[in-house]
């Protein structure tokens, strides 16, 4: 896409009057590709032909739910979804960004707050430096390896391809590698300005990137936590150090 109103926007929600709201705000806003589905079977139909950029997807839905919906995309794609639903429960809202949703909204909503959170994960994903840049170095953690420039990481039988926020900490602490990056500056590289609120979130985000990155992500040997202050990514071989 050249511009971000130009991404392929999916929406996935059993109420139609709130289809057609959300249709109708991402519209008035400039979005020009915007389709819609009630169920899982028309999200999934829609999924395969219209390649969508971005999903809106809504939790509870007739025939499944979201998070099942979530797993089944990401099994061929690593377009970004937010999660909008009625549930306000601490359980379902850690469960969608454990999973690798980009943001979680509950409703009622303000329209405007939607296309700001919208348009940051857009900016993030597609227009953020860390995916313009195709010069990025590999990365050598242990028996693990990392190439920024692809958003993988190598183990000894597999290949993890890791999420647009994993990428954007993972190269925030390589930058500052064998130093402290603090909760602010992390959260900042990932969510921009308008980060309070996220503490939680980049928890989350962190220990899913640790099992990836981590042969033992309960005993992490390279990403450490530095309590109070933040996180850091060790230089070398720990082991030595």
């Amino acid at each position: 896409m050249k511009h971000i109103h130009d991404a392929r926007i999916l929406l996935v929600d059993d109420n139609p009057d709130i289809l057609d709201m959300l249709k109708n705000i991402l519209t008035r806003q400039g979005f020009t590709s915007v389709k819609a589905a009630e169920n899982c079977g028309q999200a999934r139909e829609l999924f395969r032909s219209f390649l969508p950029e971005l999903i809106v997807l809504d939790i509870m839905l007739p025939d499944g739910d979201g998070f099942s919906l979530m797993r089944d995309f990401r099994l061929s794609s690593d377009a970004p979804v937010l999660f909008l639903s009625a549930k306000d429960e601490d359980n379902d809202r850690l469960l969608g960004l454990g999973l690798g949703a980009d943001d979680y909204i509950t409703k009622p909503f303000l329209p405007d707050e939607l296309v700001l959170r919208l348009t940051a994960i857009l900016k993030r994903t597609y227009f953020s430096s860390f995916h313009r840049n195709s010069e990025l170095p590999g990365l050598s953690l242990g028996d693990r390896t990392v190439y920024l420039e692809r958003g993988v990481v190598l183990t000894k039988d597999k290949e993890l391809n890791l999420t647009a926020k994993e990428l954007a900490l993972l190269t925030k602490l390589y930058e500052n590698r064998g130093n402290i990056v603090t909760f602010d500056a992390l959260s900042d590289a990932v969510w921009g300005e308008n980060y309070y609120g996220y503490e939680n979130t980049l928890m989350v985000h962190i220990r899913r990137l640790r099992e990836k990155i981590e042969e033992d992500p309960s005993h992490p040997v390279w990403l450490l936590t530095v309590r109070g202050l933040g996180y850091k990514l060790m230089k070398g071989d720990p082991s030595r150090q």
